[in-house]
């Protein structure tokens, strides 16, 4: 696995940390899904928008609690501020039924949805100050595979959950999962056995300065985003990479709305997707992510996901089957989880301490959003005109190859600035 003694407990608390995260996540979001599906493929064209806006909001506030908080606190607020959202939730349901509808289906899409942007972002801003830019290289793909777990965890505890306790009582489970995930996140930044062959003055040194508050302004995320080129380019390759798994996404729904017509049924389709997609990744994690970011580098780990994102859409247009539209979406997630994420996160390791947090966060929240927004609408006015599948390829490979070139150098910038 080519860890150092001193570096496996770290990765397993990194891994467990992630666990929880997912875990709580996956428990979720065929909810979600279906719920968002109750007023139509439309209405969530409309909801991609208020969530990218409500991301925009919140940029500033996790940016502040950034420059005012020491890490451990921020982190900690953030997932105990969803924990608490969770409960709200819970209670609505349980103490105020007649109350839930439509329109509290839809605050609860946009609500997790920012969630589920958030919660995965923090977890990878903390590793990216936590672990070098070469330890990056080495292990950020094992440590994705306690995600991936977690994610096959969270609908399995769902189907064995919901009928006893009831679907209410997933939100409480998924709020506990939360509270473990900020325990390891904890102990992930107090152990650090490496430390041990410090001299004590320069330990306490570290610890002085990571004790202290990372500092700058609420904004400061927004302006270094586009004042750097290298940054701007991981905001590009996060918005073209979006649109792709957003037009899949409405690929998606419009086969299955064709297919069950139920919201229970609707749910445990988009259950069965997502595991057979988590298990399609955690066989491509164990099996070649780490050898290829290793061998071939991070150029080409983030050029692999715009390639087989093509060649999925022109199967698709060409067989155009229920079969291989989840073959691609599962194909598709399992490159981007499995392989891309490790060396997209890798990205961030170069990057100076303010930015690993506050640029990542209004790259990996606002602008991916912004991403769904585009592509979303985008599918749609190429729906209205008529171009179904057919359309959507004309548009895929062009953009695709862009996003290939792109992928590409980012891993060389990286590369430099790992020098």
């Amino acid at each position: 696995m080519n860890l150092r003694r001193e570096e496996v407990v770290p990765v397993l608390l990194a891994a467990l940390f992630f666990f929880f995260i997912l875990s709580a996540l996956m428990l979720l979001r065929p909810a979600r899904d279906a719920l968002g599906m109750a007023r139509g493929i439309e209405a969530i064209r409309w909801l991609f928008i208020g969530t990218a806006l409500v991301t925009l909001a919140v940029n500033p506030v996790f940016g502040w609690l950034v420059a005012r908080l020491r890490r451990l606190q921020f982190i900690s607020a953030t997932y105990a501020f969803f924990a608490l959202g969770l409960c709200g939730f819970w209670a609505l349901l349980v103490f105020a039924p007649e109350a839930v509808g439509t329109r509290s289906g839809q605050v609860f899409y946009v609500w997790f949805s920012v969630f589920n942007l958030f919660a995965t972002m923090v977890f990878w801003a903390l590793l990216a100050d936590r672990f070098s830019a070469e330890q990056g290289r080495r292990f950020f793909a094992l440590i994705a595979v306690g995600g991936t777990l977690g994610a096959i965890f969270g609908p399995w505890l769902a189907a064995r959950l919901a009928d006893p306790l009831g679907t209410p009582a997933l939100l409480l489970v998924a709020a506990g999962l939360l509270c473990l995930a900020i325990v390891t996140a904890w102990l992930l930044v107090r152990v650090r056995p490496e430390r041990k062959h410090l001299a004590p003055e320069a330990r306490e040194r570290v610890l002085e300065q990571e004790a202290q508050p990372i500092g700058g302004s609420a904004w400061a995320g927004f302006r270094a985003v586009f004042s750097s080129p290298y940054l701007l380019g991981i905001a590009a390759y996060v918005i073209l990479m979006t649109i792709m798994a957003t037009f899949i996404y409405f690929t998606r729904l419009q086969m299955v709305a064709a297919a069950e017509t139920g919201l229970d049924a609707r749910t445990a389709l988009f259950g069965n997707i997502d595991m057979w997609t988590q298990i399609a990744v955690l066989v491509l994690q164990l099996t070649l992510t780490g050898q290829i970011i290793r061998r071939f580098g991070l150029g080409v780990a983030l050029a692999t996901l715009p390639v087989a994102t093509m060649l999925g859409f022109v199967g698709l247009a060409i067989y155009g089957s229920f079969a291989l539209l989840v073959l691609l979406e599962a194909g598709s997630k399992a490159v981007q989880r499995g392989l891309t994420r490790p060396a997209r996160e890798a990205l961030f390791t170069v990057l100076p301490r303010e930015d690993k947090y506050k640029a990542r966060a209004f790259i990996d929240t606002f602008v991916y959003r912004a991403g769904d927004v585009v592509g979303a609408q985008l599918e749609g006015a190429l729906g209205r005109a008529g171009l179904v599948l057919g359309g959507l390829v004309g548009v895929v490979v062009p953009l695709a190859l862009v996003w290939l070139a792109l992928g590409l150098w980012l891993g060389r910038v990286q590369q430099r600035h790992r020098r």
